[in-house]
């Protein structure tokens, strides 16, 4: 449950996200990279930590990291997560993020993962 606007409102979890919706959520490394670990986990949970320290690997492995230094990298990933990637990837419904425990949470979506697996062939291999 994610509490908007002072309501609180279930996942979407049987909506299907429109194509336009899931380009955008896939048009960012770091939301492509996070979604890429937490969609090879079998029960679909990471931790914060765990999935900052798979982005960094991500970037590191693609070459899209800035040159920062490692510290630097995973404290940078971090606050992006907390503050960009993982909100907007909840509002959308793909996921649930618990703040307290530092857990994530990830609401399988077919038609997110169908264009995920084609943007990580692309990308990784």
């Amino acid at each position: 449950m994610r509490e908007t606007d002072g309501k609180v409102t279930p996942l979407m979890t049987d909506a299907t996200p429109s194509l336009d919706l899931v380009f955008e959520l896939l048009s960012n490394s770091r939301r492509r990279y996070a979604l890429y670990h937490l969609n090879d986990q079998p029960d679909g949970v990471a931790t914060l930590e765990t999935l900052t320290e798979n982005v960094v690997a991500f970037e590191q492995q693609t070459g899209t990291s800035d040159g920062e230094h490692t510290t630097d990298r995973h404290a940078s990933v971090r606050l992006a997560l907390t503050h960009t990637h993982l909100p907007k990837l909840e509002d959308a419904g793909l996921l649930e993020y618990d703040r307290r425990s530092e857990m994530v949470r990830y609401w399988r979506q077919p038609s997110v993962e169908e264009w995920l697996e084609h943007a990580r062939h692309k990308e990784i291999t």
